[in-house]
């Protein structure tokens, strides 16, 4: 592990930035989980040598995105320790300096797993509540730790993943969600967030054709209900969050390898059915039953992504294809606004901040934008030597959390 630090203002720089209002990002995708931070001031100028406060080399491989409490970062990484073995390891960094502080391992992966190229065997995004820190590996392991990393539990969910692990766990009051959607079998379980003991465990109502999926639920209250809304292969389900009962469900035959996470706004659940052919959906989600005929407001085909989760901006919805073709649409009616060609490929989700909306390709170039029903390009800024970009940003008062395919970088202002 090797850190690089760029500014020698740098402390004073992170001074400046610790004064503006910190919201901690805990989850995947931030607050609330739909790619939203409260921070102003985030720099729209950057490259591999402007702006960048630290640079860190992260040990092994992974598109798990950082989480962030207090002054510190954490991540996991999947580290190649014999020749089908893998250290699945959680990692702990100093926002200030992104000096490493400690590395632990949580999970020894063994035997041969298949993974697909855009894939990663530490792929979903630690969620933090409190003291504890909420791990997920797939079938190779759960856990919850300190922020010190002291195993609290581990619980392992027996399923046949495909194409390796991918999907993020959700809390839902006292419990955590996980979506777990195997070749073999595909199921959602609450599991006792003090314990690891599942409290509940809800088989899909569904008989896909590939049943993998890698969705992380949104968990939300509406009318007084609170809801885990889960996306799988051939259909969305919505489930109690306390129970496991279904409430709801969209089908679309044939979806399936689902991966954007959920979105609420303007009163609409906005999600894609991935491959192979992706359709966005926006569904009234007070319904019960089967809801496919009468709460699907609007659907689009042309633009929809199979990786990337949408961003929903005041009346706007914003998404980006993986091919690149950013689209923005009316949340309501599904009436397009404009569509551009950002240019490669895309798996990072966008998110909104004081006026912008930053879009990652898979090369480490960021596109920002400014939201409205017209297409207006702010800046392009490139970082890493064309390393793969699949992780998400993460926010840290007036700083962005950049992860490349070797590296976690600190964007000031």
């Amino acid at each position: 592990m090797k850190v690089f630090v760029f500014s020698f203002a740098m402390a004073l720089a992170f001074s400046m930035s610790s004064l503006a209002a910190f919201a901690d990002w805990l989850e995947f995708r931030g607050p609330s989980g739909a790619g939203h931070s409260s921070a102003t001031g985030l720099p729209v100028h950057w490259s591999e040598t402007e702006q960048v406060a630290w640079k860190t080399e992260i040990d092994g491989l992974a598109w798990s995105s950082p989480v962030i409490v207090g002054k510190h970062i954490y991540l996991t990484t999947a580290v190649e320790v014999g020749e089908e073995e893998r250290s699945l390891r959680l990692v702990c960094l100093k926002t200030q300096s992104g000096q490493q502080i400690w590395e632990k391992e949580i999970f020894l992966q063994q035997g041969k797993v298949k993974i697909h190229k855009k894939n990663s065997h530490a792929s979903p995004t630690p969620i933090i509540e409190g003291n504890h820190l909420y791990l997920h590996f797939g079938p190779y392991g759960t856990a919850c730790t300190t922020l010190d990393g002291d195993i609290v539990w581990k619980q392992k969910l027996e399923y046949a993943p495909t194409h390796g692990n991918g999907g993020s766990p959700a809390l839902a009051d006292d419990l955590l969600v996980i979506c777990c959607d195997g070749s073999d079998q595909q199921f959602v379980v609450g599991l006792d967030k003090q314990t690891g003991d599942i409290r509940w465990k809800t088989e899909r109502d569904t008989d896909p054709k590939k049943g993998f999926s890698f969705s992380t639920p949104l968990v939300m209250t509406i009318n007084g209900q609170l809801q885990a809304i889960c996306p799988g292969s051939d259909a969305v389900f919505s489930y109690n969050a306390r129970s496991g009962e279904e409430i709801w469900r969209v089908d679309y035959p044939d979806g399936y390898s689902v991966i954007p996470r959920p979105v609420y706004g303007a009163g609409l659940v906005f999600l894609s059915s991935s491959y192979d052919k992706p359709t966005l959906y926006a569904i009234d989600p007070t319904g019960t039953g089967n809801v496919t005929e009468s709460h699907v407001r609007w659907t689009m085909d042309r633009g929809a992504p199979h990786t990337p989760s949408v961003l929903v901006v005041g009346d706007e919805l914003y998404c980006v294809s993986d091919k690149g073709i950013a689209t923005c649409v009316d949340a309501r009616t599904g009436e397009q606004h404009w569509q551009e060609r950002l240019g490669g490929n895309f798996s990072a989700s966008p998110f909104y901040a004081d006026g912008h909306i930053y879009f990652q390709n898979e090369t480490g170039e960021a596109t920002v934008i400014k939201p409205g029903k017209s297409y207006e390009e702010v800046t392009r800024n490139q970082i890493g030597n064309e390393d793969r970009t699949f992780a998400s940003y993460a926010v840290d008062g007036q700083s962005l959390i950049i992860r490349s395919e070797s590296a976690l970088y600190r964007i000031d202002p």
